[in-house]
């Protein structure tokens, strides 16, 4: 997957993330997003590979998708634990 798949994906997976963790007291805005759903894909990614032995290749892959939304959802509860944010 090329670097604009990685940003569309991060994107993507960092906003059904945004929508499925409840709170109001996340980051916002479109970059913040990205950022979180990119490094929420690698989270994914790394998890996957270690856990189920998938990993996070082709675009168009269900478990590529729902790799990269668990990971962004990990990484939005761990932000909320360490800003101390919770609702």
């Amino acid at each position: 997957m090329g670097f604009i798949g990685w940003v569309v994906l991060g994107l993507i997976a960092g906003g059904i993330a945004k929508a499925i963790v409840p709170g109001d007291r996340k980051p916002t805005g479109c970059l913040a997003t990205m950022v979180l759903g990119v490094i929420g894909a690698v989270v994914g990614g790394w998890i996957g590979s270690r856990v189920f032995h998938v990993g996070i290749d082709r675009f168009w892959s269900l478990s590529t998708w729902g790799l990269a939304v668990l990971g962004s959802v990990i990484l939005l509860f761990v932000w909320g634990l360490v800003t101390g944010h919770r609702k």
